[in-house]
């Protein structure tokens, strides 16, 4: 699909619970378009949609709610405990995704000097080849785990288990752009957030 070259593709990726959501939610509240993988992902797999077909051909209907629903905590079971699996979701998910997120730079105005997408797993699926410039939204991996162990309910194992199925935090830094330290406070990463916009606005 042709994308709308005036305005800049740039992708916002990270590991699980190292920012990106909030990174995201202070870009789009300084004007920036942004679009949200998982969203996107969601959709792919909506009630009566192909991609919950694909996926309930290759998990079975275990993997469903009482109203036909994926239930996202059991298949998150299965996938991050099996590389094989997760391997197949991601192939059934990300075309999808891809399009969507392709359909939506071409769909913007050219007077926006950037949009960012927001892609979890960038460089896993080798996406970043297709963007512009990288931000990764960072943090240490102790305060990390404990994110993953607060956020959703795990345990240790299970939440060390979710972090390591992602590419190491630290190669992501090394392969990005730019990097936003989430480590401190809101204020601090708001701050990082905010130069960095008005760095990428002033080098169209």
């Amino acid at each position: 699909m042709a994308t709308n070259e005036a305005v800049r593709r740039i992708a916002l990726t990270g590991g699980i619970a190292t920012g990106k959501s909030h990174v995201r939610a202070r870009l789009a509240a300084l004007g920036v378009p942004t679009i949200d993988s998982d969203t996107l992902a969601r959709e792919a797999v909506a009630v009566g949609s192909p991609g919950l077909a694909r996926v309930v051909d290759r998990f079975g209907r275990a993997v469903l709610d009482a109203t036909g629903a994926l239930d996202r905590r059991k298949l998150a079971a299965i996938v991050f405990s099996d590389a094989a699996a997760r391997g197949d979701l991601e192939r059934i998910i990300h075309p999808d995704v891809q399009r969507s997120t392709d359909a939506w730079f071409a769909s913007l105005p050219p007077h926006h000097p950037f949009a960012v997408a927001d892609i979890p797993l960038l460089y896993e699926i080798g996406r970043d080849r297709d963007f512009d410039s990288v931000i990764v939204a960072a943090c240490d991996r102790e305060i990390q785990l404990q994110r993953v162990m607060k956020r959703d309910g795990l345990s240790e194992a299970d939440a060390r288990r979710r972090i390591e199925a992602q590419l190491p935090i630290e190669d992501k830094i090394r392969r990005a752009d730019f990097v936003i330290r989430t480590d401190g406070s809101i204020d601090d990463t708001d701050r990082q957030v905010d130069e960095l916009a008005g760095q990428l606005a002033r080098s169209r």
